[in-house]
Parts: structure tokens; C-alpha cells; sequence
């Protein structure tokens, strides 16, 4: 699927994720991994991982259509689980609306590399403010 409009989410442009799909209930990302992104132990800096997880959560229950208002969200909570530590390549993350109504919805994400291992994974839950 085509992007059709920007996220305008200037920290996670900054940070270097792309938005590659997007669609009701569901959003992935991709994130080349920059020297930036390090931590002291030459490994990817965990807030980052924690961020890509927060982003694919919410994204994927904040969906709205070409010509539909935009929709936006708050992060109530954010849990994630750290299953293996990378220092190069490229993530993808991938999150999926699970539940909610109408103030609040869940998600889940899973971050990997590019040859599928698994890096982390998380759950979230967000108050819609616009909706």
C-alpha cells in the first residue's frame, strides 16, 4: 500500500522511521539503524526500540482514510519485552489494533530485522483525543 499522506510526526521522521503500510487496524514501519541509535554497548539504545513499538501501536489504531479527519491519540500504556539486542540493519516493526472502543483502544507491535529474528515485542493502550 501507498502512503498516500505524511504522518507528521516530526520525532519519528527525525529518528528515521518510514511509515511503509498503513490501513485500518494496522501499520508497519522501517527503521535503518544509525550510529545515533547506540547505546554505551555499541547496541541499539532500547528507548529506540521502545519508541519504534509506541509508534506501530499507535499508528495502527488512528487509521483514517483519504479525506477522513485525522485521527490522534495519547499513550495510556506502553509495556515491552526485549527478546534479543542488534547493532546493525535495518527494523521492521509491525503493530495491529486488538480492542478498544470509542476513548480507548489496544495494540500489540513486534520489532525484527530484516532475516526475521525477533528483537521485541510489545502491548500499548491509547485514549483517542479527537474522537
Amino acid at each position: 500500500m501507498t502512503i498516500e499522506k505524511s504522518f507528521s510526526n516530526p520525532f519519528l521522521e527525525r529518528m528515521g522511521f518510514e511509515l511503509t503500510k498503513w490501513e485500518e487496524g494496522f501499520a508497519e514501519f522501517e527503521m535503518p539503524i544509525q550510529p545515533w541509535h547506540m547505546n554505551r554497548q555499541a547496541a541499539l539504545q532500547g528507548g529506540v526500540v521502545s519508541t519504534l513499538i509506541d509508534a506501530a501501536c499507535g499508528f495502527a489504531g488512528l487509521y483514517a482514510p483519504p479525506g477522513a479527519p485525522e485521527l490522534q491519540a495519547v499513550t495510556i500504556t506502553l509495556n515491552v519485552n526485549y527478546v534479543a539486542s542488534v547493532s546493525s540493519g535495518t527494523l521492521i516493526v509491525k503493530g495491529n489494533k486488538i480492542g478498544g472502543g470509542r476513548k480507548i483502544f489496544f495494540a500489540e507491535a513486534k520489532v525484527f530485522t530484516t532475516d526475521g529474528t525477533l528483537i521485541a515485542s510489545g502491548q500499548a493502550s491509547f485514549k483517542y483525543r479527537n474522537h
